[in-house]
């Protein structure tokens, strides 16, 4: 499990984008919701006629992906092996034929657990514990099963560089190691999560410990009634057909020289199958059908600063699905088998051998192309065009946005290029100087948005019209589109506004959800008339985004039937933060949504939940505080963020929240210290420091916020409003 110092992405931004036990059980030939009659048989039954894919299958990283821990399945030592990471020394043990570990537990003191499952093969191994109430936790401390000549074949911490206390939320006992919300989804066939809100505990289930044929396929005893029959009439009875490659040629194009595909690619079945545990997204229901569209059941992440360079380059880890969505071979028809194997998950063809099936070796492999020594790295397609970022210490993971190298965004933006994280010696001007040497100009590649997304990370003055640009833009990837449609938001006008109306009626799902993610500023009665009919989208994630930014819209404006299908929408918002009720941003939102709607009571309990489930969740906190303040109960906000800086003294959020509490109270120069720690702990938070600064300004000391305003314009240089507040204090101090 990668780290995430952020919690993962809910629905709702607030104002300002991926555990002795109860039942953990396997249930081979159980109904499920999604499935009509439909039921899962098992690996082992479609092994008997597909053999070949059976035996591909055997082994890979799906057969393997979780499994029962014995001397069989663990590659770790466990010989009374040893290791210590900022002064916590775990020990990993045999008992009998059990394997065990003794580590720091959820109060911090050394205790003894037997360990579970085995989780993953290679490059490393992860070990699973259950917990009561039926928590399955991932440890810290994971096996390098690489060869030793490798540097494997070791324990090693996966925050080598972090001391993970107890108290930390990312500590191996936590809610970010939790194996039922964290992992479980993608690691096992058919998982069904099962948590009790009511009791905080999991009753998790599923057909197959491991990915079997039917995680991909869906359940298969359609098929195997089908198969059965001597004549075999009638569709095959699968649930998913992934079919999009059969009869399918790649040609060279004899106009352009590039290969195209004999027949377009009409459906996206076979990437958002894959997509579904190869990408950043957010559960939305727990009722998943195989062959509906990814966003009826998952939202997926857009080019957040937290996952991805402005230019789409991967900056954490996402898991391939929103690289693929940007490169140019996704939008010519490329599906994932047409380069992996689907059983083995191994190339088709190793190294480059991969690429030149489709791209002529006499135009790509010459030194005309790449300009390097045959047989070097820079000779390599993938180095070049899909350079690795290693994640979980040992997982080197490629980037599959398949992208030209563009060092001159290196220079304007920071972003990385391939040529100077090969040659590390060499600078980003080196990089631009050669390959205007060698081409002439500077290859643009398919990828043409990073300007926009940046200027909009900035704050910069022409950001509107950027992304306002890039998201009318049909030539640019559905994913930056959908990215500079969130962003929108904050740039309403005339021409933003219809720019986000057209994305609303596009046929990809992402755009549609992204521009009603948009319109929340507009009137509600505008965003009625604006949006109302996706109300009655087809896709999940649209309709409850646009329910949750309709729900405050007032009865006079709507009719009967907009009303009974806004209430509708907004029963499935409920349904997909449900679903998720095992983590306190579910409850966050639908505090947020309660509070929009004016129904307090329900807020104010969606709050109080929240923070049972995590007493540190300090949006919670904010967010509770300024409901008392809507209900005019600020003394009981007041005593709510006080106890919060009791639990977290260093959050800005509660010290600012407090400070504009005390501002209020008309008692600023309590206020006064509040809002100084939240600007000097939060610096990238402009709002915090400007409120500081005007604070300063009203009680009196113009020269501490004239400093103030200077040391903020100097790191914001674009920010208007502080620009404007500078000159006003400077104006006033010039003339009293």
């Amino acid at each position: 499990m990668q780290k995430r110092r952020f919690f993962l992405p809910v629905l709702v931004v607030l104002a300002g984008l991926f555990r002795p036990i109860a039942a953990i059980s396997s249930e081979t030939q159980k109904e499920t919701a999604n499935s009509g009659d439909a039921r899962f048989v098992g690996t082992a039954v479609c092994a008997d006629c597909h053999q070949e894919a059976y035996a591909n299958w055997k082994d890979s990283h799906h057969d393997l992906a979780m499994q029962v821990a014995d001397g069989n399945t663990v590659l770790g030592d466990f010989d009374n092996a040893e290791f210590t990471h900022y002064g916590v020394t775990s020990t990993f043990y045999k008992k009998g034929d059990r394997f065990m570990v003794r580590t720091d537990g959820p109060d911090g003191s050394p205790q003894d657990y037997r360990i579970d499952y085995t989780f993953g093969v290679y490059p490393l191994q992860q070990y699973l514990i259950r917990f009561p109430g039926g928590r399955v936790q991932a440890l810290g401390v994971a096996w390098d099963s690489r060869p030793r000549q490798e540097g494997g074949q070791r324990w090693f911490h996966l925050y080598p560089d972090e001391e993970i206390a107890y108290t930390d939320e990312l500590h191996w006992t936590g809610p970010n190691q939790n194996w039922n919300y964290m992992c479980a989804e993608c690691h096992s066939t058919d998982l069904q999560k099962r948590y009790d809100p009511a009791t905080r505990t999991y009753d998790t289930t599923w057909a197959e410990i491991n990915i079997g044929c039917e995680a991909c396929h869906g359940p298969g005893s359609r098929h195997v009634g089908w198969a059965e029959q001597p004549e075999r009439k009638g569709a095959p009875g699968l649930a998913l057909s992934l079919d999009e490659r059969r009869d399918v040629r790649w040609e060279i194009d004899p106009e352009t020289g590039r290969p195209r595909r004999s027949v377009p690619r009409e459906t996206q079945r076979e990437i958002e199958m894959c997509g579904r545990c190869h990408a950043r997204r957010q559960v939305i229901t727990d009722q998943y059908r195989h062959g509906a569209r990814f966003a009826d059941s998952h939202v997926p992440a857009l080019l957040d600063e937290r996952l991805y360079h402005a230019d789409g380059q991967v900056l954490e880890e996402v898991y391939v699905y929103g690289s693929f969505l940007q490169s140019r071979m996704f939008a010519e028809g490329v599906t994932c088998s047409d380069c992996h194997e689907p059983h083995s998950l191994a190339l088709r063809v190793p190294g480059d051998g991969v690429c030149l099936q489709c791209h002529a070796a006499g135009t790509y492999q010459s030194s005309g192309h790449h300009h390097h020594e045959e047989g070097s790295a820079g000779a390599s397609c993938i180095e070049c065009h899909m350079p690795a970022t290693t994640y979980m210490v040992v997982d080197p993971r490629h980037d599959h946005s398949l992208r030209i190298p563009q060092p001159e965004l290196s220079v304007e933006l920071g972003t990385p290029n391939a040529c100077t994280r090969c040659h590390r010696v060499q600078t980003d001007e080196w990089a631009v100087r050669q390959m205007q040497k060698w081409y002439g100009r500077q290859p643009s590649g398919y990828q043409d948005f990073a300007r926009a997304l940046a200027a909009a990370r900035k704050g910069l003055p022409e950001a509107g019209q950027l992304l306002a640009e890039l998201a009318a833009d049909p030539d640019q990837p559905g994913i930056a589109r959908a990215t500079a449609l969130s962003g929108l938001g904050a740039y309403l006008n005339a021409g933003s506004i219809n720019v986000l109306v057209d994305g609303l009626y596009d046929d990809d799902p992402m755009l549609r959800e992204a521009a009603a993610r948009s319109l929340e500023g507009l009137d509600p009665a505008l965003r009625m008339k604006l949006a109302g009919q996706l109300l009655n989208d087809p896709v999940r994630a649209v309709r409850i985004q646009v329910a949750r930014m309709l729900a405050a819209t007032p009865p006079g404006a709507m009719n009967e039937e907009q009303g009974k299908q806004l209430d509708r929408a907004i029963g499935e918002y409920v349904a997909a933060q449900l679903a998720n009720s095992d983590r306190p941003g579910s409850y966050l939102n639908l505090g947020v949504l309660y509070a929009g709607m004016g129904r307090f009571d329900e807020a104010e309990k969606a709050y109080r939940t929240a923070l049972e489930v995590q007493p540190d969740f300090t949006q919670a906190i904010v967010n509770h505080a300024d409901l008392y303040r809507q209900q005019g109960r600020d003394e009981e906000g007041e005593r709510l963020l006080r106890e919060g800086l009791e639990i977290a003294p260093q959050d800005a959020d509660l010290s600012h929240a407090l400070g504009l509490l005390l501002v209020r109270a008309r008692r600023l120069e309590d206020a006064l210290p509040y809002l100084g720690r939240a600007a000097l702990r939060a610096p990238e938070n402009t709002h915090y420091g400007y409120v500081y600064a005007v604070a300063l300004h009203t009680s009196g000391q113009s020269e501490e916020a004239i400093l103030r305003l200077e040391e903020l314009l100097e790191q914001h240089p674009h920010d208007q409003r502080i620009r404007q507040a500078l000159a006003a204090f400077r104006r006033e101090a010039a003339d009293p």
